[in-house]
């Protein structure tokens, strides 16, 4: 059965990398795959469990063993009653454990969600008040390599802050007003996409596997973004580089009929709704480090700040108009068949946790490669060919958060430790090399219709050399970390010999 758990994961998994040619929607293909592997469990806890391979399992044993042997003979019946018979339970009872696990994991995965579905709703209330329009209008130029540079850099800071997916669906919206050739139009949805990947993957809120790590206690906002950034930029420039050698002439823009179209709002309320947009999705990071609340609590105080406004600003247009603006109706248009994707996928990674399956590819990583960098690349290009959530929700599964001055191949293992800012750049670029490789890629595929094999053919070989042109990034990045805190420390040793502070 424990290896049965992991086929019907991998053609779980084959179904939806394959989502186009089947005609079947990744969410149905996850929320499938997730809830078989679930049963599966139930139905064979006890000889699952006996082998012996389920972390959370072993645990709750070792729990349950010390409060019996400790806890139980010297506190009354009634503490015992109310505070540990639950534990003591849990790891006597198989279906209480299994109900328990799934528990656990589903608070978790909740957060995630609960964070998407906020930033997805913030995004596209934006984008119905053409709060984007006002930046997408100020782009002017036709010539193709400078089109790119704008649409690259203007791509990889607004994943930054908003998120690689939505962002992704804005800006193909507008490559559909800037270029009519398809083939151009797919050529520069797929550098989007490449940009798209570099600029979420140094942001807390920029892609949903930084999220997830960032959720989870294993990078901080600040930590991410100084050593992550710059190994982003390299793998954005890089492909752009070898473009501007080599992509010539002008892209020819639809003719555009705006004589059918009608204006919902004022330039006030589209400069209103963008800025307030942005900030409620910058302010997420800074509730968490004020309050040390989960993050999706903060997004979700952002949308409630934005829905009362829009319901205030709306209330004496129109019902037709007012269907339109408010959040009511905008969620609607939410892409909540993403959200099950996630819903699906993470539930069956978190089986996969449940039952050891991630301890022993860890285990076997460990045994045969002493080395993050090497783990993390492998991730990165196995993030290609799968989606690249489950392989960091697996990776985080893998390998636990270690206290600080631990030493040894797990010191990288801390909070902020080398190993989950790398995780954190090699998942969110990735995925890059192949189109199906990352949320990004698969929207950009759905929306503009791009070839599987017309991707591999033009974009695939530019994207891995984007990937692995962060070694490059990342050495400079610690040289110049390093020089910095070297030029402060030497700076302050001068001055306190300057006040005799030091001899």
């Amino acid at each position: 059965m424990f290896i049965l758990m992991l086929i019907i994961f991998i053609l779980g998994y084959t179904m939806i990398a394959l989502e186009h040619p089947l005609k079947i929607d990744k969410a149905a293909s996850a929320l499938l795959t997730g809830t078989v592997l679930w049963g599966l469990y139930a139905l064979n806890a006890t000889g699952l469990l006996d082998l012996g391979l389920s972390p959370s399992w072993a645990m709750a044993k070792t729990m349950a063993t010390d409060v019996m042997t400790f806890i139980k003979p010297n506190v009354d019946e009634v503490l015992y009653n109310q505070a540990w018979k639950g534990t003591v339970e849990t790891a006597s009872n198989v279906m209480h454990f299994v109900k328990h696990d799934l528990d656990h994991h589903l608070v978790e995965i909740s957060e995630i969600l609960f964070f998407l579905l906020g930033a997805m709703t913030i995004v596209e209330t934006v984008d119905q008040h053409q709060g984007f329009k006002l930046i997408t209008d100020r782009i002017r130029t036709t010539n193709k390599v400078k089109l790119l540079w704008v649409l690259s850099i203007l791509t990889f800071f607004m994943s930054a802050t908003l998120d690689n997916l939505t962002t992704t669906i804005v800006m193909v919206a507008l490559l559909r007003k800037l270029i009519s050739d398809q083939k151009t139009r797919w050529f520069f949805a797929s550098m989007v996409v490449l940009a798209a990947n570099a600029g979420g993957a140094w942001s807390p809120i920029g892609d949903v596997t930084t999220i997830m790590l960032w959720i989870g206690g294993q990078i901080t906002a600040l930590s991410i973004i100084t050593n992550v950034i710059f190994p982003s930029v390299v793998t954005m420039v890089v492909p752009l580089l070898i473009i501007t050698f080599t992509v010539k002439g002008e892209v020819e823009r639809p003719v555009l009929d705006n004589a059918d179209e009608k204006d919902f709002t004022s330039h006030f309320e589209q400069k209103l709704l963008l800025i307030m947009g942005v900030c409620a999705l910058l302010f997420v990071p800074v509730f968490k480090t004020v309050t040390h609340l989960p993050p999706y609590l903060g997004m979700l105080f952002g949308l409630g700040v934005i829905w009362l406004i829009t319901e205030i600003m709306h209330r004496n247009k129109p019902l037709e108009d007012k269907r339109k603006l408010t959040v009511i109706g905008i969620l609607r248009k939410v892409d909540v068949p993403t959200i099950f994707f996630f819903l699906g996928i993470l539930s069956a990674v978190a089986a996969l946790q449940s039952m050891g399956h991630l301890n022993v590819l860890a285990q076997f990583l460990n045994d045969n490669m002493q080395n993050i960098y090497a783990i993390n690349l492998v991730i990165g290009v196995l993030s290609a060919i799968v989606d690249n959530v489950p392989l960091v929700a697996g990776a985080m599964g893998m390998y636990p958060i270690v206290e600080m001055g631990t030493t040894g191949f797990l010191s990288d293992f801390v909070v902020d430790g080398k190993f989950w800012q790398f995780l954190a750049y090699c998942a969110g670029t990735g995925g890059s090399i192949l189109i199906i490789g990352s949320a990004a890629g698969v929207a950009a595929m759905g929306l503009e219709k791009i070839d599987f094999i017309w991707y591999m053919k033009k974009i695939s070989l530019l994207a891995l050399v984007g990937y692995l042109a962060e070694y490059i990034g990342l050495t400079f990045n610690m040289y110049l970390l390093s020089m910095v805190w070297g030029l402060n420390g030497a700076a302050l040793i001068v001055m306190m010999k300057q006040l005799n502070l030091s001899s």
